[in-house]
């Protein structure tokens, strides 16, 4: 017989079970489906309304970057693999996930930040990619409602962004059809263990779900589950707010991602633009607050004074899953046989994707180890029992 969870009927079991169907679970489930796994995803909620979904889909590696190193090298590879990925996903889905390269200005408002932002630009440099440095002027000519008290910027060309939420619908439809099954509604609520083994995920209706490998990708609850392996992981939950704005009719779109004051604009297809984000140790409470809107819009406006006449069409707030050396945690749990952490993305989690998914498959169904695994192994943590 099949367990139960709530109303929801559970196999009785999977060949590998993810906790978690954001977008890190579903990447997984869908390169593992395509190499044949049988996969099964719990979501203890519904696909679509969590943290994934409503990201802001930046496709802006430089943001955390201070130079070349395991970080920027798991971003660029990263972004080279979505890329890749959503073409894929877009032949195959007709999902219009809305790519674009528009380029991204960084900018410096101070004299103090025209510095700053010179020697992050002389860090930058080594990465590879394409950047120009402009003065306040060369960047008002690329975007004239940019603020004068823009004194200088980086162009970075190649960066870009995407539709988050309907990067994780085509990833969720293409693992449906090649075999990942996802139960919602349906919360873990422990695990049935033997030895250095998981044997089955048990849920909060009762049910259970034998597997022969547990993925942890749930997110900023990751340490929850962490937790019933007795193990502790450095995983902590940082709120972010962000807005849809629809500038006043008859004012001339942005062209560019734009980065400053600490926070960003993404301009849209539909002629809408997404002012993001707070970061806020506000624990696991998920809410838009006045005061977080008050300081997106005026951070928004003092860069973009024109939009002081804008309308604010929407407001959300979601929990990223940080780590303290902001690197995510990825591979095998130290102490357990078969259970593969896939978890701590922090912001970066949409351009980590298709990465993640791909080498977590490949851990599992061939047993390749990447040495981006290596580089963002669990075990470099001294919180983690052996």
């Amino acid at each position: 017989m099949s367990g139960t969870a709530g109303r929801v009927t559970v196999p009785e079991r999977a060949e590998v079970v993810i906790i978690g169907a954001g977008i890190i679970g579903w990447s997984i489930a869908y390169y593992l489906s395509r190499a044949g796994v049988e996969v099964c995803l719990l979501e203890r909620a519904e696909v679509g309304v969590g943290t994934s979904a409503i990201a802001a889909g930046l496709l802006a590696p430089l943001g955390p970057l201070n130079g070349p190193g395991p970080l920027a090298s798991l971003l660029l590879a990263g972004c080279a693999e979505l890329s890749k990925l959503v073409a894929e996903l877009e032949a195959s889905s007709g999902i219009e996930i809305e790519p674009g390269w528009p380029g991204a200005l960084r900018l410096a408002c101070e004299a103090r930040a025209v510095a700053r932002l010179r020697r992050r630009l002389e860090r930058w440099q080594p990465l590879g990619l394409e950047l120009h440095w402009l003065s306040g002027e060369e960047a008002r000519r690329r975007e004239p409602l940019l603020s004068a008290d823009v004194l200088a910027a980086v162009y970075a060309p190649e960066e870009g962004q995407l539709r988050a939420g309907r990067l994780l619908k085509a990833l969720a439809d293409a693992a449906r059809r090649a075999g990942a099954r996802c139960y919602e509604h349906c919360e873990a609520s422990g695990l049935r263990l033997q030895a250095d083994r998981v044997l089955a995920v048990q849920t909060r209706g009762g049910g259970e779900i034998a597997c022969g490998s547990l993925v942890i990708a749930a997110g900023a609850w990751s340490a929850q589950c962490c937790a019933w392996l007795g193990t502790a992981v450095p995983l902590r939950p940082v709120r972010g707010q962000l807005l849809s704005v629809r500038p006043p009719a008859g004012l001339p779109s942005l062209q560019h991602l734009i980065f400053g004051r600490a926070i960003y604009l993404v301009p849209r297809r539909d002629g809408s633009l997404t002012i993001g984000a707070t970061r806020e140790e506000a624990g696991f409470e998920v809410r838009v607050t006045e005061e977080g809107r008050a300081w997106l819009l005026a951070q928004a406006r003092s860069l973009v004074p024109a939009l002081a006449a804008a309308s604010v069409e929407d407001s959300w707030a979601g929990l990223r899953p940080s780590t303290p050396d902001g690197l995510p945690l990825l591979g095998p749990l130290p102490g357990w046989r078969n259970v593969i952490l896939a978890t701590g993305h922090g912001s970066q989690g949409v351009m980590l994707s298709a990465l993640t998914g791909q080498l977590i498959s490949d851990l599992i169904s061939t047993g390749e180890r990447s040495p981006f695994l290596l580089t963002c192994s669990p075990g470099r943590f001294a919180t983690f029992a052996p």
